[in-house]
C-alpha cells in the first residue's frame, strides 16, 4: 500500500503565495506519476496539474498555468505544489495524488479515475 500524507494548507490573502507538499510512504520502491487535484464546495474534483515519475514532464489546467508549479524530489519522496498569485477562486480543498507506472516520462491522466492512491486532503482558503 502507498500512503499519502499532505501538508497542512491554510488562509491567505488574494494575490498571495503558498506551498502544499506531499510525502510518500509505503511501496516506495514502485514508480509513481503524481498530480494534484482540488474541490470547492458544491463542485466536482478537478484536475490542478500532474508530473512524471522522472519530473521532467508536467502539466497544468488552464486555470493555474504560469502560476503554479508541481514539482517532486524522489529522494525525499515527496511532491510539492508552488502556488502563487493566488485568487479567491482558488480557494478548495487540494489533494494529492499518485499512480503506479512503468515510465519515468509518461504523465497521468486528468480524471481522478487515472490514479490509485489520494491524500487526505488539504483546506487553502484565499481572501479577497
Amino acid at each position: 500500500q502507498v500512503q499519502l500524507v499532505e501538508s497542512e494548507g491554510g488562509l491567505v490573502q488574494a494575490g498571495g503565495s503558498l506551498r502544499l507538499s506531499c510525502a510518500r510512504s509505503g511501496r516506495t520502491f514502485n514508480n509513481y506519476a503524481m498530480g494534484w487535484f482540488r474541490q470547492a464546495p458544491g463542485k466536482a474534483r478537478e484536475f490542478v496539474a500532474a508530473i512524471s515519475w522522472s519530473g521532467g514532464a508536467t502539466h497544468y489546467a488552464d486555470s493555474v498555468k504560469g502560476r503554479f508549479t508541481i514539482s517532486r524530489d524522489n529522494a525525499k519522496n515527496t511532491m510539492y505544489l508552488q502556488m502563487n498569485s493566488l485568487e479567491p477562486e482558488d480557494t478548495a480543498v487540494y489533494y494529492c495524488a499518485a499512480r503506479s507506472t512503468f515510465s519515468s516520462s509518461v504523465l497521468p491522466g486528468i480524471r481522478p479515475s487515472d490514479y490509485d492512491y489520494w491524500g487526505q486532503g488539504s483546506q487553502v482558503t484565499v481572501s479577497s
